[in-house]
């Protein structure tokens, strides 16, 4: 290869210098880089109208632990951009790999709300029909979801099947090596996955300083030769379009793609986090004037796609879907010992039907 085709090759897979962005802090409008069109009008409205019905099932969802209803639940306010976006950009035939993090997203790709937080109630390690949902168990191990996306995305090619793949992961999971094996091998094998960073700066408590030297995150990729992108995270409309694109990349057969997004974690890391032992009120106070859904509303408030009504109709939405999520989790579950040995092994082995026996006889003895 020339010097100057490598050169164009290289080119190719650099991410923008600064992070895309169409919407400024404040929602004021600003010029994105050429090369990226910005999503319908409509779109953005359902966008908003999903932003705002996350919002209140996370706020909801943190009560929930509060009130003993939920094990656990790690908060992604302030990345609903991010939740949002990365389902709007797929279609239904698409699939989803999540983290632990993503409750908000899998409640816009349509899935039971309660279904959705049975995983952190502690019923089942997924409480809704992967397959039927096209959305994969949320992941806890970090980076272990990005080789199952990549393996699932080179099936789907191999079947000639016209779907993409996305697979969300932290900035912490970035530095797990299974995320780099994904990376080489989806490159490799020209798989239709597209790998979504949601860099919101902390691991646990580790800063992104801590983990990497690298100048972004999206720069990851160019060494497994993955073209890659960074975003403004807080910026729905970047988002978007940034992941929409990504989403065309993959599906028209040029392989993977990487998008990082720049955004920040408002609440602590799970309900059992104290962040003020590790990141500045100052800091979040500062990202709080970058708020995602602030930002889109005044954004469209200003090209008059949105009205005083549309907002009210949304949060009015948004209630009615926090009290059926309380009247779902108010419900007592039943727990069945013996669904322990359920959904184990596509056929049981014999180690797993003696212990069921052995479950089966303390559970129930026979009299005397």
């Amino acid at each position: 290869m020339s010097v100057k085709a490598l050169r164009q090759a290289v080119d190719g897979l650099l991410p923008s210098l600064a992070p895309v962005r169409f919407v400024a802090p404040d929602g004021r409008p600003v010029k994105p880089p050429s090369g990226y069109a910005e999503p319908a009008d409509e779109l953005l409205r359902e966008a908003y109208r999903r932003m705002v019905l996350g919002r209140r099932f996370d706020t909801q969802a943190t009560a929930l632990t509060k009130q003993g209803r939920l094990a656990v639940y790690p908060s992604s306010r302030g990345q609903e951009a991010c939740q949002i976006a990365g389902v709007l950009a797929l279609r239904e035939r698409d699939w989803l790999f999540p983290t632990y993090r993503d409750s908000v997203a899998l409640v816009s790709r349509g899935i039971d709300p309660i279904e959705v937080l049975t995983l952190l109630r502690g019923g089942w390690h997924c409480g809704y029909d992967a397959a039927a949902a096209r959305v994969a168990p949320q992941c806890t191990p970090l980076a272990t979801q990005t080789i199952h996306a990549t393996g699932m995305a080179e099936a789907l090619r191999r079947k000639g099947e016209d779907a993409v793949v996305m697979a969300f992961i932290g900035d912490g999971g970035t530095s797990e090596g299974d995320f780099h094996e994904a990376l080489n091998y989806a490159a490799v094998l020209r798989a239709p996955v597209v790998f979504f960073i949601q860099n919101n700066q902390y691991a646990i408590s580790v800063p992104l300083s801590r983990q990497t030297a690298a100048p972004s995150l999206a720069y990851k990729g160019i060494g497994y030769g993955v073209p890659s992108e960074q975003v403004d995270g807080n910026d729905l409309v970047a988002v978007l379009s940034v992941l929409l694109a990504a989403v065309e990349h993959a599906r028209s057969g040029e392989g993977p793609f990487l998008v990082e997004a720049h955004t920040y974690r408002m609440e602590a890391h799970t309900n059992a986090d104290d962040p003020t032992r590790y990141r500045p009120q100052q800091e979040v106070e500062e990202w709080g004037t970058a708020d995602p859904l602030s930002r889109l509303e005044t954004y469209l408030r200003g090209r008059n796609l949105l009205g005083t009504q549309d907002i009210e109709e949304a949060k009015e939405a948004a209630e009615a879907f926090a009290a059926q999520v309380r009247a779902g989790m108010n419900a007592d579950v039943e727990a069945d010992p013996m669904d322990l040995f359920d959904h184990v092994f596509a056929e049981p082995t014999p180690q797993l039907l003696e212990q069921r026996a052995q479950l089966a006889a303390e559970l129930h003895p026979q009299e005397d």
